[in-house]
């Protein structure tokens, strides 16, 4: 897809991947709706761009049917939705709430679902459009330390995936973004054991939005941000307990250097 002259919706847009890809895509000529729950956040990377912000809870399915509504009758149909909001959440299965559980669901999960709800009938009619997902190699791979984020994350892949089986054929196109570390809020401290290890290669958001910029123009499906993410897919494929052992190991590896 050319995305020059297309109408663009973005999630999660307040701040790193997504306000980033606000940015690229404004460049490259797309009609960008930067989109968070975060209003002054949005606003503020909106104006810098000078490109409309609405505020809406992507966890929230009457919120996401009220955004969509709105762009459809102030910018006009939706040809991309870029899913891009996401919150790291949770631990493990014993100490983190079940509330937590629930919300982190609805945030980095469900957004998904209500958003292909509001969005791909309108696309159907036209017999085309484009479904960014933004997941994580926690949900090919997982991730220490946040069953919670690695479950909801795998759940994405699972609707990428479906999607893109399901509605290509239909003129719909779907890809799939999975980093592994990014410099956003949500990685935290770069110089800790977990990012200087798990979550391989940091990238800037800059970097990634142009990949999926490239990505988009060539209809891609999975967009990786580093080479070393093919590697540890195919690694764990092959042998997936040689993959489990290693990934113990630097369980192990974390915890110690915590401790």
């Amino acid at each position: 897809m050319d995305i020059k002259g297309k109408i663009c919706v973005i999630t999660g847009a307040a701040s790193g991947i997504g306000a980033a890809s606000v940015k690229a895509f404004t460049a490259r000529g797309a009609t960008v709706v930067a989109v968070d729950i975060n209003e002054a956040g949005v606003r503020d990377v909106a104006s810098h761009c000078g490109v409309i912000a609405l505020t809406c809870d992507v966890g929230n399915e009457a919120s996401v049917n009220d955004m969509v509504a709105q762009v459809n009758a102030d910018v006009g149909a939706i040809d991309l939705f870029f899913a891009n909001a996401g919150v790291l959440t949770g631990g493990d299965p014993l100490t983190t709430p079940i509330s937590v559980w629930e919300s982190q669901w609805q945030v980095n999960t469900m957004s998904h679902i209500y958003a292909i709800r509001a969005v791909l009938p309108g696309m159907l009619e036209r017999g085309s459009g484009y479904f960014v997902h933004t997941a994580s190699m926690a949900g090919i791979l997982t991730t220490h330390g946040n069953l919670t984020y690695a479950t909801t994350k795998h759940a994405v892949v699972g609707i990428a995936e479906w999607m893109s089986v399901t509605y290509h054929d239909k003129g719909i196109r779907f890809s799939l973004l999975a980093p592994l570390g990014v410099r956003t809020p949500m990685l935290g401290d770069p110089n800790s054991a977990w990012s200087s290890s798990a979550a391989g290669p940091i990238k800037e958001p800059e970097e990634v939005a142009e990949q999926v910029i490239e990505a988009v123009r060539a209809e891609q499906f999975l967009i990786l941000t580093d080479e070393i993410a093919q590697t540890w897919m195919e690694r764990k494929t092959y042998d997936l307990e040689r993959w489990l052992t290693g990934m113990r190991r630097l369980q192990a590896k974390i915890e110690s250097a915590g401790s």
